[in-house]
């Protein structure tokens, strides 16, 4: 396959993916951390990214931690990945700065490009977070915290 998803990205469905599967619960970075293999310092950006676009509630203090702010049945994977992609180019000539490809106003790849975008995204768009979670079985036997223990 040739999309590649940024690391943000990754590890932003794991996060909201872990949150789901402990819902009723403050869960802690250090948990999180934890089981999805990821920095706490990566961690930490991508829980402020989710926060401020309103996927994830936050508490500081001693027994502070994150939830859900949203259910996950309206959660869609497409939605996610494009507010924490945002719009990277796939190409120079999506760049708005740095571009010097002279076929721009002409080219056919970059409209079958801008459409093969906009499936993928589209056929994201399909799958919420409860679809990634509910009744799955073997996921969330991964992400309980006494499994997460070493």
């Amino acid at each position: 396959m040739g999309v590649r998803i940024t690391k943000r990205t990754n590890i932003a469905v794991r996060l909201l993916m872990y949150c789901a599967a402990n819902g009723g619960r403050l869960v802690t970075k250090a948990e999180i951390a934890e089981c999805c293999n990821v920095s706490e310092n990566h961690l930490a950006q991508v829980i402020n990214q989710l926060s401020q676009l309103g996927y994830l509630r936050t508490q500081r203090g001693r027994n502070g931690g994150m939830a859900l702010a949203r259910t996950p049945a309206t959660i869609r994977i497409g939605d996610v990945f494009r507010d924490v992609e945002g719009k990277p180019p796939i190409t120079e000539c999506f760049a708005d700065a740095d571009n010097s490809c002279p076929f721009v106003a002409s080219c056919r790849l970059r409209l079958a490009l801008m459409d093969a975008v906009s499936a993928f995204y589209a056929s994201l768009d399909d799958i919420t977070l409860d679809a990634l979670v509910c009744e799955n079985t073997d996921l969330l036997r991964i992400l309980q915290p006494v499994a997460c223990a070493r």
